[in-house]
């Protein structure tokens, strides 16, 4: 081997070993969790697993129809939801359309319904639009197509915006572009004289298109239908003021590591969870073409559409962190079809856009059920809160060692619950994976219960606040038990 080979050789090697290094020492920079809620929805905690535990999909629970379809100006074809909770009212907005047809086809409206706990709705009567010589109905945009097709409305919570402004959407096809909208109280909308908002080319925007504002990336955030590959995918562009965009960048998956899903998404819904709105979930409808359940019998007995049962789609769940990437760590269906042939259709089981809080504990989401039927209808699941998935332990045990992190406040709360039998220990090891004075396993207070948010102690009551700052680790050890969420804070003292 000649000297030059041989030198190559020699620098290509250190060259593997320092990057091997730089590597391993960037995987080993401390999370900076700081007082944030985090879930166990990704792969952002996991750090070493052992034993029978792993990240686990926690379908909600179906609660039955909530609003039925059933005005002659609604009918067979709503769709494209949004539920908007602004902590004193819920706010429903859908397509209201009874025939089929093109999208973006005048007869398409946007309608709205109301509720005070999310869960009992009702339609207002308006007197806005005029639908076969009466006002007496909840219609708050008719006539502007294509915006009707998919208007998507959001709370603006960006500070400083303008009361006038307070509300936002968009809605259109890939002839309009995506058209802006404005309104004062959700009701009453104007659009805006700059049009479109945001423009693209190709196979984009016949979807439900998403916009919300970021309070930690600090800028609009869209996510809209771009599929350039031949399967329904998603783009992301963002703004800083609602009016100059970003160039779309098209979504990653980690299932397949490329731009192109592993199934059609047909509609994204993601939006920013409600009590951690760093990590965006994205409850999207999973749309199946061809996959045909129903013989030609079977659907003509439920009156569906005749070319509306041909497909079949459920909801699935997927987060993103900001970027161009979407986890999957869950490939099974969040919402799957329910019993009976009306639920086997195609485009139905879409979920609504957001998922908003109902109760102390509980939280819901909706889905668009019975699409391109007489029965067409809004249902609603409910889940506790933070628990669509959980780290989750089988009775013969398992851990989670967490990768190196820092913190602000002086309690870790955790969200978890627990058989009779099951337990949940924590204990707390320094950057190295030594278990620190006072915090370790055998010194934690064994939990047991069910609990949204319930602090971790030990028995020493040492000083958690102490080791603010300092990088460490968790270190879980589970039994017959769901671990949903935890965060560090500081509770708010007594009066």
């Amino acid at each position: 081997m000649s000297r030059l080979w041989m030198l190559l050789l020699v620098g290509c090697s250190c060259f593997s070993i320092i990057a091997g290094a730089t590597r391993s020492a960037l995987a080993e920079e401390p999370l900076e969790l700081g007082s944030r809620r985090e879930l166990f929805v990704d792969q952002y905690l996991i750090g070493q697993l052992e034993g029978d535990i792993r990240l686990q999909l926690n379908p909600p629970r179906d609660e039955g129809p909530v609003l039925k379809f059933d005005e002659p100006w609604e009918g067979n074809f709503c769709g494209y939801a949004t539920v908007i909770y602004d902590g004193e009212k819920y706010r429903l907005y859908y397509r209201g359309l009874r025939g089929a047809g093109n999208d973006g086809a005048d007869a398409e409206k946007t309608c709205y319904a109301e509720s005070q706990d999310g869960i009992h709705w009702v339609k207002p009567k308006l007197g806005l639009y005029e639908f076969k010589g009466s006002k007496e109905n909840n219609i708050i945009l008719a006539h502007a197509a294509p915006a009707t097709h998919n208007f998507c409305p959001f709370l603006d919570r960006r500070p400083g915006v303008p009361a006038e402004e307070r509300f936002k959407a968009v809605g259109g096809t890939n002839r309009s572009g995506l058209l802006g909208f404005v309104s004062a109280d959700g009701v009453h909308w104007r659009k805006l004289p700059m049009q479109p908002v945001y423009n693209d080319e190709g196979w984009v925007f016949d979807s439900q298109n998403v916009v919300f504002w970021s309070t930690t990336e600090k800028q609009y955030v869209l996510y809209y239908r771009r599929a350039p590959e031949g399967v329904r995918a998603i783009a992301r562009a963002t703004s800083p003021d609602f009016v100059h965009w970003s160039k779309p960048v098209q979504m990653r998956y980690s299932d397949t590591h490329a731009t192109k899903p592993s199934h059609h998404l047909y509609t994204n819904q993601t939006q920013p969870y409600f009590r951690a709105p760093h990590i965006y979930l994205a409850t999207a409808a999973r749309f199946m073409p061809g996959r045909q359940v129903l013989t030609d019998a079977e659907a003509k007995a439920i009156n569906v559409h005749p070319k509306y049962f041909r497909d079949t789609s459920d909801a699935v769940l997927m987060s993103s962190r900001g970027g161009d990437l979407y986890d999957r760590t869950f490939l099974s269906a969040l919402i799957r079809p329910g019993v009976g042939a009306e639920n086997w259709v195609s485009r139905t089981n879409y979920p609504a856009l957001n998922i908003v809080p109902t109760g102390a504990h509980e939280m819901s989401l909706y889905a668009n059920q019975n699409y391109g039927q007489e029965t067409s209808h809004l249902r609603r699941y409910s889940s506790r809160f933070d628990g669509l998935s959980s780290l989750h332990a089988e009775y013969a045990g398992g851990e989670l060692v967490t990768p190196p992190l820092t913190f602000t406040g002086e309690k870790l709360e955790l969200n978890f619950s627990t058989s009779a039998a099951g337990s949940l220990r924590v204990e707390i090891q320094d950057a190295a994976g030594k278990p620190l004075p006072g915090f370790s396993l055998a010194d934690s207070r064994e939990l047991i219960g069910n609990e949204i948010a319930r602090n971790a102690s030990w028995k020493s009551n040492p000083e958690l606040g102490k080791l603010a700052g300092r990088t460490v680790r968790l270190r879980f050890v589970l039994r017959d038990a769901d671990l949903f969420s935890l965060r560090f804070h500081s509770p708010t003292p007594e009066k």
